[in-house]
């Protein structure tokens, strides 16, 4: 045999200089919980290891990923109901603490990259993405509530906006707004496809942000869908999206793929909730090698196409490459 294909792997040099994917903690952002409050840390029992921070700790704790390398950080609110109502008001209140935060995490971190969450859920009382009326999830009556959102994440020093519904036209509505006053330079990550997915659950207990009735069937992507993603990729580079995402990611590597095939912008991958639980699980069962798991799973996202990767095994994955 002229031909053997296993002298590329006869040691660990040799493959180290043919991997044809290669992993970086350049390639992440790390999403992270906030609460209200000082000095609380409070794990979230479906997901060990990965907490919901008061402002004073989450800024230590972002110190940390930095001094690992990581510069990019999602940042998530969890709301007590007290604070919800159906027009999630809250959300684009000057006093709120969200905002305050993402200023304070900007001004302490200038050099890291903000990002924000757009969207109705985690103020609504309803726990959906946009206004409901009747038992209808409203559409353009939830642009105008994402817009000033929008412009208020922008003021408090978001670096880029993550728009999470899928409402339609909300890429555009947003970019709008940010340009009318000022903000040309925040960016747009847009949700492009993101699936109505069982994989959200520990999250959605993070923040306790489930829908109060109902489901997210009519504004978020059937999973049997492939090609519906290139429309929403198609609409969200016309409204003027920097970021296409796919979320979640390892149930849908073909359509992070098919994204990639298809445009010319960075394509991101959100490496979700109950794909980080699955593993952290399995691992604490002793059902399988969770360092190693974490490992193949990131590296399956990146090599499907992601630039990159929203994933709660950040910390861990700088850790290991430190």
């Amino acid at each position: 045999m002229q031909r053997r294909p296993r002298r590329n792997r006869k040691s660990q040099a040799i493959r180290n200089m043919v991997e044809e994917t290669r992993l970086s903690v350049k390639d992440f952002i790390f999403p992270m919980f906030l609460i209200d409050g000082i000095n609380q840390k409070i794990e979230v029992a479906s997901m060990p290891g990965i907490y919901r921070y008061s402002l004073d700790l989450m800024l230590k704790e972002i110190e940390e990923c930095v001094n690992l390398g990581i510069m990019a950080f999602d940042i998530f609110p969890a709301y007590p109901e007290s604070k919800k109502d159906r027009f999630a008001t809250e959300s684009h209140s000057s006093e709120t603490f969200y905002l305050k935060a993402i200023h304070k995490i900007k001004s302490t971190f200038p050099d890291i990259v903000v990002m924000t969450d757009v969207a109705m859920d985690p103020y609504s009382s309803d726990g959906h993405d946009g206004l409901v009326e009747n038992g209808k999830i409203l559409n353009d009556e939830t642009l105008e509530i994402l817009g000033k959102m929008s412009l208020a994440q922008a003021q408090a020093g978001a670096d880029i906006l993550g728009p999470s519904d899928m409402m339609d036209g909300r890429v555009g509505f947003i970019r709008s707004v940010l340009d009318e006053n000022g903000y040309t330079d925040v960016s747009i990550m847009s949700y492009t496809a993101k699936y109505a997915s069982a994989f959200y659950g520990p999250f959605r207990d993070a923040l306790d942000s489930a829908p109060k009735s109902g489901d997210k069937k009519t504004y978020q992507m059937d999973a049997a869908n492939y090609y519906e993603a290139l429309i929403e990729a198609d609409l969200d580079t016309e409204e003027g999206a920097d970021f296409l995402m796919v979320k979640p990611a390892l149930a849908y590597l073909d359509v992070i793929r098919l994204l990639k095939d298809n445009s010319n912008l960075p394509i991101a991958a959100y490496n979700v909730s109950g794909e980080y639980a699955m593993i952290k699980a399995s691992a604490e069962k002793g059902w399988l090698d969770g360092e190693r798991a974490m490992l193949e799973s990131l590296l399956s996202i990146k090599r499907a196409g992601a630039n990159v990767i929203l994933s709660y095994f950040a910390k861990e994955f700088a850790l290991l490459e430190k």
